[in-house]
């Protein structure tokens, strides 16, 4: 047993942590809350276990830290290629299709739920600029328990490292090179908007033609999985698209929403009508 965290407090912690975001903690990385835990005591300047919980239970902003802190934020551009591959060449064509019909506005609404430092929202954002007609518009919602990584996604440059992954077209045509790294240019930027939020919660987001929420519902248990996944489907059009995490699956959840095999990869639909 840890002198530094007890079982005791472990289980206070893990239970707020739960109680405030649906994220679970399970003994097997018990590790990292308590290597988390130790750096913010330390920024805290507490030295004392205990007195940093009643700390975040006081203090709203020191809580979004802490639970900014235990998040992980491992993302990349174009990352699992075939998910992007199956909006251009199957959802797209189909929202194009579906809203020229049905006589609705021109228009897809994307949200990016966890978008961690940007990269999955940038990527989304620049597919739409590229493939939509010309009489098509689109907006992104990109939201993230991480205030640290909504900095950097909000800032929009990267370093050249980070870049790996963008065709060599899209980089020349959507990226300005500054310094060392990359500056996202306004007309991707300015379609995205920024904004923090605990999916614990509804977003207040409706109508929605498309959801990414990749390598997220890892972090929750079932039960936290399935009010999320619920609130999506509130979310969404009559006629929309669900990617989650190629490791995450909908299998055995009580949800509507139908498992939908591309050519290209595996996606889940909400289609009404």
């Amino acid at each position: 047993m840890s002198e530094f965290l007890t079982d005791t407090n472990f289980e206070k912690f893990r239970t707020l942590i739960y109680d405030s975001s649906g994220i679970t903690f399970s003994n097997s990385n018990r590790p990292i809350l308590e290597s988390r835990l130790r750096e913010r005591l330390r920024l805290a300047k507490l030295e004392d276990v205990g007195a940093y919980f009643d700390l975040i239970k006081r203090n709203t902003e020191e809580m979004k830290t802490f639970l900014d802190s235990i998040t992980t934020n491992l993302t990349r551009f174009f990352r699992n290629q075939a998910h992007f591959d199956a909006m251009e060449n199957h959802v797209l064509p189909d929202l194009i299709k579906y809203k020229r019909a049905k006589g609705m506005e021109k228009k897809i609404k994307v949200w990016s739920a966890g978008c961690s430092t940007g990269e999955e929202p940038y990527t989304i954002s620049m597919i739409l600029k590229d493939k939509l007609p010309s009489d098509f518009s689109y907006d992104v919602t990109a939201s993230d328990l991480s205030l640290k990584s909504l900095m950097t996604a909000s800032q929009g440059f990267y370093p050249e490292p980070r870049m790996q992954g963008i065709p060599d077209a899209y980089l020349a045509k959507y990226f300005n090179k500054a310094g060392d790294g990359y500056q996202v240019k306004d007309e991707i930027k300015s379609r995205i908007k920024f904004d923090y939020h605990n999916l614990k919660f509804d977003s207040g987001l409706r109508n929605l033609d498309i959801i990414f929420c990749r390598n997220v519902l890892i972090y929750f248990d079932e039960a936290a999985q399935k009010n999320v996944i619920d609130r999506f489907w509130t979310s969404m059009t009559t006629h929309s698209f669900l990617y989650i995490g190629h490791s995450e699956s909908l299998f055995g959840m009580e949800t509507q929403f139908k498992f939908l095999k591309t050519e290209w990869a595996v996606l889940y639909s909400k289609l009404q009508d």
